[in-house]
Order: C-alpha cells, then sequence, then structure tokens
C-alpha cells in the first residue's frame, strides 16, 4: 500500500495524474465548497487565539482548503502569520502553490512547506482525509490463529493475497481486538503512530482531523467482517488493489478509538469527537450560507446543494467525524459545543 500510493514517481500521490475534483478520482470536502473551509477558520481562530498564530496543514491535496481557510481568516482579521504544508508530493506542491498565488496572492509568502514534521508546533494542525490513506497492516483472524495478509506474485506473475502468522506489533495488535475467526480487516499501525508523535511536538494548539471512519465497537462489527479497504478510481469505488496499482486510491477507514488511545499515551488531550454535520453546524455552517448576498441566484443554490451534501446523513454528514486532541487549551472547542460523542470511543 506505502509503494502503491508514495513510491517516487511511481505511487498515486507521487505521480502526475489528476486526483482530486470532477477530473479526478474522488472530491474532497473542500473541493466540494468554500463553505467547509469558512467553518473550519471559526475553529482555526479559537485554538490560534489560546495557542500560536499559526496552521499546519497536512497533506493539502490540491490546495482547496488551505486557500479557503486563508480567505476566511483573513476576511475575519485573523489571518496566521504562518501557514505551513507538509506534503509528500512535489508534483502536488507545485500545484498548491500555484493556486494559493492565484486565490490569495496577498497571503502567499505566508506558505511555507515542510519535508517532515517540526520538532515542536504551537497553533492549529488539520488533516483532511489524510489518515485514511496511511498505510494499514491487512489482518486475518482464521480458526487456526491470526496471518497478516500481504501481497505476492502468483504463477502467472501476477499480484496475489498470501497470508503468514502474524508478529510482533501486528499480533499484540490484534489480539486486543473484538474479532471472531473467520474475519479480514485492517489495523492502522502509522496512523496510531503518527498522532502519537504530536505527543513530543505540540507544545499548545490543537490537532483537527476529519476522517471517515467508526469507533472500534463499529469498525470490528461482525457484520464487517471483510474490512474497509477500498480503491478509487475516477469516482468509481472497487475492492481491488491490484487493479492499476499507482493510477489507483487505496484507503481504509479509520479506527478513531485507537487514535484516541495512542493520543492519550502521548499525554494529549482528546478535545472533541463527534460527526462532521454537528462540527461544521456547530462551527455556524448556517450563518455562512446565510451571509451570502444573493439568496436567488445560480451561486446560492449550488452552495445550498453542497451543504446539504456536507452535513446530510446520508451524504457526507455522518460517515465524516471530526476528532481533535490538544495541549493547554483552556476552552471547550467550539466545534464540538453540541453532539460531541467522545463517550462512544
Amino acid at each position: 500500500m506505502e509503494l502503491a500510493l508514495y513510491a517516487p514517481g511511481l505511487g498515486y500521490y507521487s505521480g502526475g495524474a489528476q486526483k482530486f475534483g470532477s477530473g479526478g478520482d474522488f472530491i474532497t470536502a473542500p473541493e466540494l465548497s468554500p463553505l467547509f473551509g469558512a467553518c473550519i477558520a471559526r475553529q482555526a481562530q479559537q485554538i490560534m487565539q489560546a495557542s500560536a498564530p499559526a496552521i499546519l496543514e497536512v497533506g493539502a491535496g490540491s490546495g482547496a482548503l488551505a486557500c479557503d481557510l486563508l480567505a476566511a481568516l483573513a476576511a475575519a482579521g485573523q489571518a496566521p502569520e504562518q501557514y505551513a504544508i507538509l506534503e509528500l508530493s512535489g508534483e502536488l506542491r507545485a500545484r498548491q502553490a500555484a493556486r494559493i498565488a492565484r486565490a490569495v496572492p496577498e497571503l502567499a509568502e505566508r506558505v511555507v512547506w515542510l519535508d517532515r514534521l517540526p520538532d515542536a508546533w504551537r497553533g492549529l494542525i488539520v488533516g483532511n482525509e489524510l489518515l485514511d490513506a496511511m498505510p494499514v497492516q491487512l489482518v486475518h483472524w482464521t480458526a487456526d490463529g491470526i496471518c497478516e495478509r500481504g501481497v505476492t506474485t502468483a504463477a502467472d506473475g501476477r499480484f496475489a493475497w498470501a497470508d503468514r502468522p502474524a508478529q510482533g506489533a501486528v499480533a499484540a495488535a490484534a489480539q486486543a481486538l473484538p474479532a471472531e475467526p473467520p474475519y479480514l480487516s485492517e489495523i492502522a499501525l502509522a496512523a496510531r503512530a503518527w498522532v502519537a508523535a504530536w505527543g513530543e511536538r505540540l507544545q499548545s494548539g490543537a490537532l483537527l482531523l476529519i476522517d471517515y471512519g467508526f469507533p472500534r465497537h463499529e469498525y470490528y462489527h461482525p457484520q464487517r467482517h471483510q474490512g474497509t479497504l477500498m480503491c478509487h478510481y475516477r469516482h468509481r469505488a472497487h475492492t481491488d488493489p491490484f487493479h492499476l496499482p499507482g493510477l489507483t486510491d487505496i484507503t481504509a477507514h479509520v479506527d478513531f478509538t485507537a487514535l484516541a488511545e495512542a493520543a492519550h499515551a502521548a499525554g494529549l488531550t482528546l478535545a472533541g469527537y463527534t460527526s462532521q454535520a454537528a462540527f461544521l453546524l456547530n462551527c455556524g455552517l448556517t450563518d455562512v450560507l446565510a451571509q451570502a448576498p444573493d439568496h436567488s441566484g445560480s451561486e446560492w443554490t449550488r452552495s445550498a446543494a453542497a451543504a446539504n451534501k456536507l452535513i446530510s446523513p446520508s451524504e457526507m454528514g455522518e460517515l465524516f467525524k471530526v476528532i481533535a486532541f490538544s495541549r493547554g487549551m483552556p476552552d471547550e472547542l467550539c466545534g464540538f459545543a453540541r453532539g460531541d460523542r467522545r463517550h462512544a470511543l
């Protein structure tokens, strides 16, 4: 999965094909509407005022969220002194820089790109649809024991699945999960380690993550016995990661309970967990939509339709969740004022 997504020059995120938007393979919330970034900006203001006027976006995709955040914060007189982007893909960096220069040229000089996690950070860290693209381990619970599923080549030279006994951290993590054989699912050790790494780096502020997934008791539900691994190519979802490797996105849903455990062990505070719908409404989605100048025009109609998709339970509103980890934040985060689900983790 790591090679298929990130191999230099060959992986999905390091190649030159368009990934985001109507001409790519999928549409993210920032691509859908600037309303999403405007709501995130309201939460960003609270976090920056309590820590530092700085934002770090990890995996900025097309740059849409960066542009919308910067524009909304500038309009509120709260533009960050620095907007850092951690992006592994050189091709995406170039697209992000060009988009930012067009959309918010007056703030472009405040944007910097990082090659790795900073040693220390104060302010907001945001990741939208980041964790689902981190490599996972496939685990197969069988009557004979727990196996890790990997990739081999068949007699005809094509990729094929192969199981071997799970060992080390994979075996330990699998043994702690409520899965009864036969059962196939994923364990995201990389995502856990990434969240834990912020325990050493975040001095004050918050880590805000938006992604699709479930708490553990839903993730490893008996009915979800084939796991959540999915692929996306030209707006079609399928389950074969061996189809067009390097050109197909490969994702897995997020186990938010595992993230909360890793963050807590690293000394961070679980500051909130809720649905995307509740978070956006808490951050004033309806107010932002109401501020549109022409409620009878086609632009407002498109914005209203996008808002509905962002919060509808049958669209992105319920499947997508928002989780926050903090350090040194004195107040409740506004995005979790109502509908907080920390108890469900």
